[in-house]
């Protein structure tokens, strides 16, 4: 078993970003036994990725904090990688793969960034939104590199600001949806004032740049590393010269573990009733993997559901945090209707644009009548070492295929430490 003593594991949580600590934070509140597993090298999720606590929001310090004071047992740097069953799981970590027991189980998996292939988005320079984001946090200097920003949805704003602040001269920031869509939602912040005062905050830190609607990446270019991109600016073409491109489509809920588990899936998100209980008895979900919709809603729903796992049942969740939740979903249905992918994005791969990275597979070769599963036999689309986790979303906007549902085992373990779990837990049965 895992050296976390797997038989002493009341609650097991997957996943350390704000619904995976609140949810943990919960059910060791109620004296359980809770352990969180993690693929980060630190809690926090990509949300809080950090390298220094002191520069973590106060909100993520105090979760930490939460946690730490209630006794649970945080494993970074573990992946699941398989599920004999909801309450027994195989677990990669410390170099090699540990079976580890569970009474109840907590998704919280997260997101990630949906990419729309384009003409050379496989470029080097080419990052995802979150990603330079992430490699700032990371120690990345951007000092004196040219950067566009382009893509949509509000994380625009704060990697932006990031970059700027990490010295970087930011060109453009790009944002696809429309001046009226925009002002919309805007307009929908109008009683939140804090979420004001911070989107002014990282306007102004990166003021030097231009904000456009209607404006996208059309094309990124270079030999072996980016030169330039091109954008289509309320309807004319602009070429801008620069070291790095973020771009990203907004986010796609994490749910590999869930379909491997056999939860029901929803319009791309885990379906869970008012207690976060999943269709699988004895799995919760909380958090970006139910639907994006933000930190504070997802630890509101970490909330619920680690009170829930833990069987505490003497009372409701506070009003506070039902009402926290509920404002979250609504705000991620404004989220998706604002920022939806415009159709003119679906067109811009052309037939030797690369659409799936991990198996070199272009656009050309791919039949737009054929089935997810035709593709997969004739191309090995999504059969790669991600497993459709980068070109599954594409795939589902650009053909309206189902994302991917993987097989086992997640991830690129050592198969030989996988087939030894494996054998241990048949042996005992």
């Amino acid at each position: 078993m895992m050296s976390a003593d797997a038989g002493a594991t009341e609650v097991l949580i997957v996943g350390a970003g704000p619904a995976g600590l609140s949810a943990a934070a919960a059910a060791a509140e109620c004296g359980k036994q809770v352990v969180v597993l993690d693929l980060g090298m630190r809690p926090g999720g990509q949300i809080w990725r950090h390298r220094d606590v002191a520069t973590l929001p106060r909100a993520a310090r105090n979760l930490l904090d939460r946690a730490r004071r209630a006794g649970v047992v945080i494993r970074s740097g573990a992946r699941v990688i398989d599920a004999i069953s909801p309450n027994e799981l195989i677990v990669e970590h410390g170099g090699g793969a540990h079976r580890i027991e569970t009474d109840a189980l907590v998704i919280a998996t997260g997101a990630r960034e949906r990419m729309l292939p384009f003409p050379g988005w496989t470029l080097p320079g080419v990052v995802g939104i979150g990603g330079l984001q992430a490699l700032v946090k990371n120690g990345l200097s951007l000092s004196g590199s040219r950067v566009v920003v382009a893509g949509t949805g509000p994380l625009l704003l704060p990697v932006a600001a990031s970059a700027a602040d990490a010295g970087a001269r930011v060109l453009i920031v790009a944002e696809q949806a429309t001046r009226g869509a925009l002002a919309r939602f805007a307009a929908g912040l109008l009683r939140k004032p804090a979420a004001i005062g911070q989107a002014m905050r990282y306007r102004w830190a990166f003021r030097r740049a231009p904000f456009r609607t209607d404006s996208w990446v059309t094309a990124a270019e270079g030999s072996d590393r980016l030169r330039a991109v091109t954008l289509s600016e309320r309807g004319r073409k602009k070429a801008f010269d620069c070291d790095w491109l973020a771009t990203g489509m907004g986010l796609v809920p994490g749910i590999e573990f869930a379909q491997l588990l056999g939860c029901r899936i929803d319009e791309g998100a885990i379906d869970v009733d008012e207690s976060q209980s999943s269709s699988i008895p004895g799995v919760w979900a909380a958090g970006e993997c139910t639907g994006v919709k933000g930190d504070a809603a997802a630890i509101a729903e970490g909330e619920i559901a680690g009170r829930a796992a833990a069987g505490d049942r003497s009372l409701p969740p506070p009003r506070q945090v039902l009402r926290q939740r509920d404002d979250g979903r609504v705000f991620g249905r404004r989220l998706a209707a604002t920022f939806a992918p415009r159709k003119e994005l679906l067109d811009l791969a052309t037939a030797d644009t690369i659409v799936c990275r991990c198996e070199d597979v272009r656009r050309g070769a791919i039949d737009p009548r054929w089935t997810q599963r035709q593709a997969k036999l004739w191309t090995r689309i999504g059969m790669g070492e991600c497993q459709g986790a980068v070109c599954g979303p594409a795939c589902a906007a650009l053909f309206g295929w189902e994302t991917n549902a993987p097989r086992p085992p997640l991830g690129a373990p050592r198969c030989g430490d996988w087939a030894t779990a494996l054998a241990e837990s048949r042996a005992e049965r």
